[in-house]
């Protein structure tokens, strides 16, 4: 009887994942705009802490990409930079090859000269272990340092953020820490950043979104709020062959990194009340290892764009809300113009290196009070050799914070 309760679950809970489609969307795109009225592109790439070593597909495709408009560029890395467990002690194997990682994406910059910041994901974190806030803040060093004022590593210490990057009048960035709220033990509080507490981040928040102005505002963090994927409660049909699996994350057991997760539904539902009054236009992640589109709350917009390097991706299911979901590698990237419009453009690499635009469309943004200047950002001069071979290895071991510098990216005011 036990057996044959179990066998059912599983069935039911297979029937279940696979009531939505496997993709939506695919293929359905708008037309290109003039070059010379674009303002901005924000691109967002997340999950790509697993590069092949040599030449890597979607890097390839990105660093083209950036070539084309480096000054009209931005760049958001999304979290989960270093796989598995971010970056360990750099004397010992698994950090040199950490430092490997980390260099393959800061690569792009340096011989792009495009600017752009990192935010932490999980396996940042040591995937959830007690070192991670060491990982964590080794990482951010080695960015920091070697990013020759081209990328940087917000936010910093370990800290929730959030922390403001505005570009220029166009676009406010607001970088989210959301594995602090996840990450078990020991972990930066009150006492180390400021603020420190969840409700001074929701605070925070708040602040910023109705402050920005005319810019744009897009949150950008590792977790997703809501997903058509794994971590969202969607599985492959193999996984049910094991029902136990799903059925305790669907439950909300070892599910720190799911929706369903207690801990995790605490994070969004603080999110949703920090956007109550001022909406922001995109909320961005990574964490699943698809492209997934939604026109639904709390945002205007949720967007999932981790699958940052080749073959590494994970199944989907359509849900409610979806406009586009796919299990394929690429990114995503907000093309801001004069005139205010925001076009969203979904693009797709493969395994040589080749990507298209998978889908596209105009985003419904608030009107302008005036039309935005031309382009803001400042070329920097691509020096592939500002990226040193020979680490300078941080602390092993937690460190006392020092003060933080202006990162080099943009304008950054607000908390830590």
């Amino acid at each position: 009887m036990r057996r044959a309760a179990v066998l059912a679950g599983a069935v039911v809970l297979s029937a279940t994942a696979a009531c939505g489609k496997p993709q939506f969307g695919v293929g359905r795109v708008i037309g290109p705009v003039p070059v010379d009225s674009v303002v901005l592109n924000l691109v967002l790439i997340g999950d790509a802490g697993l590069p092949r070593p040599g030449e890597e597909p979607v890097f390839t495709a990105l660093r083209r990409e950036l070539q084309a408009a480096p000054e009209r560029s931005f760049v958001v890395w999304l979290g989960d930079n270093i796989y598995p467990v971010g970056l360990m002690d750099t004397t010992t194997a698994e950090g040199q090859e950490g430092l490997r990682i980390i260099r393959a994406q800061m690569r792009v910059h340096a011989e792009t000269g495009v600017r752009g910041i990192f935010i932490p994901g999980n396996h940042d974190w040591a995937a959830g272990a007690p070192e991670g806030w060491a990982n964590i803040v080794r990482q951010e060093r080695v960015v920091n340092t070697e990013g020759a004022g081209i990328v940087g590593f917000e936010p910093r210490d370990g800290c929730p953020g959030p922390v403001v990057v505005d570009v220029g009048a166009v676009l406010r960035l607001l970088a989210i820490d959301s594995q602090w709220w996840l990450q078990g033990g020991s972990k930066p509080g009150s006492d180390r950043c400021t603020p420190g507490t969840e409700q001074g981040v929701i605070d925070s928040i708040r602040v910023a979104l109705a402050t920005a102005g005319d810019r744009r505002t897009v949150i950008v963090a590792h977790h997703p709020i809501v997903s058509g994927g794994q971590h969202g409660g969607y599985f492959d049909w193999p996984t049910y062959l094991f029902p136990f699996h799903p059925w305790a994350r669907l439950s909300g057991l070892f599910a720190r990194q799911d929706v369903t997760g207690r801990e995790y539904r605490h994070f969004t539902q603080s999110l949703t009340r920090a956007f109550v009054v001022d909406t922001p236009l995109v909320y961005a992640a990574g964490h699943e290892h698809n492209l997934q589109v939604f026109r639904r709350d709390p945002a205007r917009y949720l967007v999932v764009s981790g699958a940052g390097f080749y073959g590494h991706t994970t199944s989907t299911r359509a849900i409610t809300g979806v406009r586009y979901i796919r299990q394929a590698s690429g990114y995503q990237r907000l093309t801001f113009l004069q005139d205010g419009r925001v076009r969203l453009s979904v693009i797709v690499v493969d395994a040589q290196g080749n990507a298209s635009e998978d889908y596209s469309t105009w985003l419904d943004a608030p009107p302008l009070s005036a039309p935005l200047p031309p382009p803001v950002l400042t070329p920097v001069e691509p020096h592939p050799e500002q990226i040193p071979q020979t680490p300078t290895a941080p602390p092993a071991q937690p460190v006392p914070s020092t003060p933080a510098a202006t990162p080099a990216p943009s304008a950054r005011t607000g908390g830590r």
